[in-house]
């Protein structure tokens, strides 16, 4: 298995290359528009084939590249099963396996940051947490129909159940860190150390952050695959 962890500093994501090395196959998940070209020179670069295109959800601080991909490239849309998005090309739900040669990628329903967000594992043992889990933090709920309760029970009872060794990659991160594992969130993440569920719902419910600079922008664009309205 080929795998990359790519960034864009503006919105502080995350973009995931994960192929086959022998068939030469790929897919990319949360692509980000403004790095669509630097994605598509690296593919050239390494002789991939881009098969997928994966969202963890519908995002709110950064427009998707998927559908400018999906026009350069011919590949295809993925999106969480219950995510409001008519022009994906397919769904996939929780426990469902999407495979690409000897590469399995398990959709693991997390809702919580928003009512249709996926985590994706690969191979067993590479968790794309997506905005549920971050590295000591986790993804926000006060917006876009999230909930802190479902969070809660998405990150304790799907993710901290998966063995500790599981490498943890989130979808953003904002204090320079790169990877984590299940066990190091288990026993270091402060959203969840020493938190039952409703000191955790308490919690998150009176974070008053303010909302992403994108975000009248891009719900609606990432609604669409990432085509901007003008």
């Amino acid at each position: 298995m080929l795998f990359r962890q790519l960034f864009d500093h503006e919105s502080s994501t995350y973009t995931y290359l994960i192929a086959d090395s022998t068939l030469k196959q790929a897919l990319l998940v949360d692509p980000v528009l403004e790095q669509v070209e630097r994605d598509r020179q690296l593919l050239q670069e390494l002789g991939l084939t881009l098969k997928y295109c994966l969202e963890t959800h519908i995002h709110a601080d950064h427009i998707t590249g998927t559908g400018k991909l999906r026009e350069i490239t011919g590949c295809l849309g993925i999106v969480p099963e219950n995510a409001q998005i008519s022009c994906a090309d397919r769904k996939i739900k929780d426990r469902e396996i999407l495979t690409l040669g000897e590469v399995t990628v398990e959709a693991i329903a997390t809702p919580g940051h928003t009512d249709s967000h996926n985590a994706y594992l690969i191979n067993k043992t590479h968790l794309l947490t997506g905005d549920a889990l971050f590295i000591r933090g986790c993804g926000r709920t006060d917006f876009q129909s999230g909930d802190a309760g479902r969070l809660y029970d998405s990150v304790t009872q799907k993710l901290f159940t998966l063995p500790d060794e599981t490498l943890v990659y989130p979808g953003h991160e904002y204090r320079g860190h790169s990877v984590s594992t299940i066990g190091e969130e288990k026993q270091h993440n402060p959203r969840f150390l020493g938190r039952n569920r409703t000191d955790f719902i308490t919690f998150m419910n009176n974070l008053n952050l303010p909302n992403p600079k994108k975000m009248m922008e891009a719900v609606p664009a990432n609604q669409m695959c990432g085509k901007v309205k003008y």
